[in-house]
């Protein structure tokens, strides 16, 4: 017994990932699966390109800071269409954002733009934008930060499938994720206006 809680001390990534697949399995058995919760569609995947991560020029400290604490942003490079309950939205290119905000520990089994990509995109949008662009060029209004979580859960769920997963996500970003949302609401971002249809 003592071999095995020493191999889950020094291997505590791993195990917790390890007891995260179990719980999540457990619920998944029992879980009341709901398909098309928000009819979420797509048909192409995002194109998108990573930014660099500038290191250079920040001195040893800044790049070592940056190493371990920055994340990978991207950029959309073409338009990204997609549909919730029946109505057509986009994410116009030249928007940057950082996928899944997905602990660095925990990066090594979840990207921050792997499963969660699809969810983490709108989600990051709606984040800054405290709204959602239509494709005929407007919003639909302001929308809370839990209306923004419960729609990156739920764009997931019927993605990727796995329900204790987005949950996981879902809940940690109730926890946590008003620290983004607070930020974006300090620095006002407001929808460009060539973004919102109301000016070139």
């Amino acid at each position: 017994m003592e071999f095995i809680l020493g191999l889950a001390k020094q291997f505590w990534p791993m195990t917790i990932f390890i007891f995260l697949v179990i719980i999540g399995f457990i619920i998944n058995l029992f879980d009341k699966k709901i398909n098309n919760r928000i009819n979420f569609k797509y048909k192409d995947y995002p194109h998108m390109k990573p930014i660099q991560i500038a290191t250079k020029g920040k001195g040893f400290w800044g790049a070592i800071m940056l190493w371990f604490f920055g994340t990978r942003q991207w950029e959309v490079v073409k338009d990204f269409n997609y549909s919730l309950r029946g109505e057509s939205y986009v994410i116009p290119k030249g928007f940057k954002f950082d996928g899944a905000s997905v602990p660095k520990f925990l990066a090594q089994f979840l990207s921050p733009v792997g499963l969660l990509l699809i969810g983490g995109l709108v989600h990051d949008y709606g984040y800054k934008y405290e709204t959602l662009l239509l494709k005929n060029g407007k919003t639909i209004g302001k929308k809370s930060q839990k209306w923004m979580d419960m729609t990156f859960r739920d764009i997931n769920i019927e993605v990727n499938g796995f329900y204790f997963l987005n949950y996981l996500a879902y809940w940690a970003l109730r926890i946590g994720g008003f620290v983004a949302w607070n930020k974006h609401r300090d620095a006002n971002s407001d929808v460009p206006k060539y973004l919102s249809g109301t000016g070139k």
